[in-house]
């Protein structure tokens, strides 16, 4: 009988209303929605939405995609995550990141990009469901501006093609830069002078943004209104830039002077809702399976996945911290999976959440994730009636959105201060960034691997502190687990056991003092060609303050230690243990453990038991 009521029991709190709300967050603020909410979520989704629409077609451009591959993967985000979004503030769509690791696993190719959203969603959603998020923290903060700011001078470059005018460029970034600088003379004026032009107009209107500074009481009605008017026309900038660039290079053409490279005929309309394809077939005809897909994604196929939830999540946590609320990582990882999953079924290529369109939702004042709706349906009435009209932007507009997009990325502050700070951070830093040219994904690979190493080097050789108070005391900087126990061991036997312990000691964190003493030695006892002479073994306190996790590998290690100083007839004492490391080595039953509550207890213990010998 009581198995069943177990049975009810579980069932009822796995179908509970607040189970419910944890999964749909909706939930917890639908009830709750006023009337001034939606009128901040009309006019944040609005401005959002101008925002988006050119961003959606320019980062097409990054990924290698038809233009209209960018809107069909900017509005499945805002249905979804309105309904799963944890952060009031994120957006999901494409991003310069996404759209350049996209390019560089499936170089340009629409049905692979589609698949190969299926499975990052599939991929993000299960890692939601076994709550591995935390796998994110193995990805260091080196790393990550390592990658953005060559993703940033890879983006960028790749541009520049672009406001020139120039074509036949190749992708690979080196010879990208060769072949810019090659065919320059081949650059049209007309794209120099519009995107030049766009470029200056863009920086302009960001610098009058960022020149407002905060909201003050004490001024007049005239100079909020045109404060107003100036912070719209510079948050809209990149849509009215575009238009601005479309309307000249449409009345151009109407009068028989094709000066500009324009994007061309797009397919209009909304994407069929279809199931993304699990074969490709090449241009001479040959059947590509899904396995033979799926190999040549590579490493792509863990990369992709794991970056998009480290932006995302980064960018929900730094916005929810900005204004004070907090979100459900694990729920974030959901939300993307399933929004990449959903895209791939209306020929999307992967997203995820996007800094600029976020801050500009939160500088809106957006209340909800509904904001998000409004955005999503400017996307589709764009697909349904404006892909005419995108013929006539030029490429040069949509390469300088971008350009100014790309650029804050480049942090040099971050540089300098991780040599101030910690100069060996800037290794994976280097090694991420310079990679990174090569190809993305072995860049974020490079760099984890580096990082990695130094974690692990750092576990394998942690700080171990030796003073001489009549018995050695040997303070533990860190843990102790399987990769530090031979040095350990060999720190041990050198200082206490082998002799010469005062002459280590002394110089075990100072190199300088190793150098000056061996000289000294040297200088004074050259003549008989002898080393210093070696000093009995020594009883040692192990002060373990700062270890709080120990295993078998330690343990066993411990137990023949304890043997060689009892054959040594010295002492090996143990001082402020954690309870739970104490636990441990209680329950190994090590012969001859001896420990204390505090350094000078051991020093006492250890004196007594020198008296009573």
């Amino acid at each position: 009988m009581e198995r069943p009521l177990l049975g009810r029991v579980l069932a009822r709190g796995c179908c509970s209303y607040s189970t419910l709300k944890a999964w749909l967050p909706i939930l917890s603020w639908l009830p709750r929605y006023k009337l001034k909410w939606l009128q901040m979520d009309l006019l944040a989704g609005l401005t959002v939405g101008l925002t988006t629409v050119p961003q959606a077609l320019a980062y097409a451009e990054v990924a290698g995609l038809p233009v209209q591959y960018g809107l069909y993967s900017a509005f499945m985000g805002g249905f979804v995550y309105t309904l799963l979004g944890t952060s009031k503030d994120v957006t999901l769509g494409p991003t310069a990141i996404m759209s350049l690791l996209c390019f560089s696993v499936v170089g340009g190719q629409p049905h692979r990009a589609v698949l190969l959203t299926l499975l990052c969603g599939l991929i993000q959603a299960v890692m939601a469901l076994l709550s591995l998020g935390f796998l994110l923290d193995f990805i260091s903060f080196p790393v990550i501006k390592g990658f953005t700011c060559a993703a940033a001078v890879t983006i960028g470059f790749g541009q520049v093609k672009n406001i020139l005018g120039l074509q036949g460029i190749p992708h690979e970034f080196f010879l990208e830069v060769y072949y810019t600088f090659y065919k320059i003379p081949e650059a049209r004026i007309g794209d120099v002078v519009l995107g030049l032009l766009c470029l200056a107009l863009l920086v302009m209107l960001t610098f009058m943004k960022t020149s407002l500074g905060p909201d003050s009481d004490d001024v007049s009605a005239c100079s909020k209104v045109a404060r107003k008017l100036v912070w719209t026309v510079a948050t809209m900038r990149n849509a009215l830039v575009v238009v601005a660039a479309s309307f000249v290079a449409f009345s151009w053409n109407a009068y028989g002077h094709p000066v500009f490279t324009v994007t061309g005929k797009t397919t209009q309309g909304l994407p069929p809702f279809t199931p993304p394809p699990t074969s490709d077939t090449t241009a001479n005809g040959t059947v590509v399976s899904f396995g033979e897909i799926v190999e040549d994604f590579g490493g792509g196929l863990a990369v992709i996945p794991l970056m998009g939830l480290l932006e995302s999540i980064a960018i929900a946590k730094a916005f929810a911290s900005q204004n004070d609320y907090r979100i459900d990582a694990n729920q974030e990882l959901l939300a993307i999976g399933l929004t990449n999953i959903m895209g791939s079924f209306v020929s999307a290529y992967p997203v995820t959440g996007s800094f600029g369109r976020t801050a500009v939702n939160s500088q809106t004042g957006v209340c909800t994730p509904a904001g998000g709706i409004i955005t999503s349906v400017i996307v589709l009435l764009s697909l349904a009636f404006l892909m005419p009209a995108f013929y006539y932007i030029p490429k040069a507009s949509l390469a300088a959105v971008i350009i100014c997009a790309v650029a804050p990325m480049v942090d040099y502050g971050v540089v300098a201060n991780m040599w101030r700070i910690r100069k060996l951070d800037l290794l994976p830093f280097v090694v991420t960034f310079l990679m990174s040219f090569w190809q993305v994904q072995y860049g974020i690979i490079g760099g984890v691997a580096v990082s990695g190493a130094i974690l692990l080097y750092n576990t394998a050789r942690p700080q171990i502190k030796v003073s001489d108070r009549g018995v050695l005391v040997m303070e533990l900087g860190s843990g102790l687990s399987f990769p530090a126990t031979e040095y350990l061991s060999h720190i041990i036997h050198t200082q206490a056991l082998q002799g010469n312990s005062l002459f280590q000691s002394l110089c075990l964190e100072d190199p300088c003092t190793l150098l000056t003493l061996s000289l000294s030695f040297s200088s004074c006892l050259s003549p008989l060609n002898v080393c210093p002479p070696a000093s009995p073994p020594r009883s040692v306190v192990l002060d373990c303050h700062h270890v709080s996790i120990i295993d078998y590998t330690v343990i066993s290690e411990l137990r023949d230690l304890l043997r060689q100083f009892k054959l040594r007839e010295v002492k090996l004492v143990f001082s402020r243990l954690q309870p739970s490391v104490l636990e441990l080595l209680l329950a190994a039953d090590l012969q001859g453990f001896r420990y204390s509550d505090s350094v000078e207890a051991a020093l006492q213990m250890e004196s007594e038991s020198l008296l009573s010998e």
